[in-house]
């Protein structure tokens, strides 16, 4: 442990606590210069190369994902219209 907080600085090599560093000292970064807007032909040149680069997935998975996403959603609404239906007999039944 005491290796360990020597080489992040936090102690001496005797061990004791090592002094704050003032970070009021530091330098601030130059200012970023002003990026030259695209126009709309290059924006649409980048946007077209950035696709290329997409992994895009095969119709064998978008099948296979769409049928997984659409089981959850009847699972989950079967469950909720369940609940809905069981906590509405209860309060009507609680209310007579």
């Amino acid at each position: 442990m005491k290796r360990m907080m020597q080489r992040q600085g936090q102690v001496d090599a005797d061990g004791a606590p090592a002094a704050r560093k003032d970070t009021q000292t530091r330098a601030r970064p130059a200012p970023r210069p002003k990026k030259e807007r695209l126009g709309p032909a290059e924006f649409s040149r980048q946007v077209r190369a950035e696709l290329r680069k997409v992994a895009w997935p095969t119709r064998a998975e978008v099948i296979n994902y769409s049928i997984v996403v659409f089981i959850a959603l009847v699972l989950l609404t079967g469950l909720i219209f369940g609940l809905d239906y069981l906590f509405g007999k209860f309060v009507i039944l609680l209310f007579k």
